[in-house]
């Protein structure tokens, strides 16, 4: 797994759980507790055994886990600048969803991301299919999109379906593209 992938679920488990709880995880894990280097690649199964020890450490489904990243991967100032580069309002951003692997590609070429497609299925209804060899993407893509959601102010029911082999499969179904006052968007970055 890339470096900067690991590097994420580590900021996430300090960001949210605190130091103390990212070094009993990442001691658990086999890990040093300075961490992961963002550009280095690492053995799946040390990522699998982070998630696994943070996922029984914190008492929270592993899938459950995984949406919390993507909740807070979303909150990250210059992530959430990427997706919202993805459409003017919440439905345009989820029909660009699959053009996000070559956008973080194009940053980080290394970068190893599940194929991601969209399908409308009509009113105000998509289907999210993530296909990869590394299981929990979907998971992280829910999390994604019910932040983006709100950072659009669009209220969407977004249900994850259970994972068949490589695949993972997210329902979203668009019940207000304009439920509240989203959050504000430039193109300029705010401090210029």
């Amino acid at each position: 797994m890339h470096g900067l992938v690991n590097r994420s679920i580590q900021r996430f488990i300090r960001d949210t759980y605190g130091k103390e709880a990212w070094d009993a995880v990442a001691a658990e894990a086999g890990v040093a507790s300075e961490g992961f280097e963002a550009l280095l690649s690492y053995e799946n199964a040390l990522t699998d055994a982070v998630i696994d020890s943070a996922s029984k450490r914190f008492a929270k489904p592993r899938g459950e886990l995984l949406e919390d990243l993507g909740i807070h991967l979303a909150g990250i100032e210059a992530l959430r600048r990427l997706l919202r580069f993805g459409g003017v309002d919440f439905a345009d951003f989820i029909l660009s969803l699959d053009e996000l692997p070559d956008r973080a590609r194009l940053a980080v070429p290394e970068l190893d991301l599940p194929e991601v497609s969209v399908h409308p299925v009509g009113g105000g209804r998509f289907r999210v299919i993530c296909r990869g060899d590394n299981p929990g993407y979907g998971p992280v893509f829910a999390g994604i999109l019910r932040a983006i959601a709100d950072d659009y102010g669009a209220l969407a029911l977004i249900d994850l379906d259970a994972p068949a082999g490589r695949v993972e499969a997210i329902s979203v179904e668009l019940l207000d593209a304009r439920f509240a006052t989203g959050r504000q968007f430039h193109l300029a970055r705010p401090d210029i």
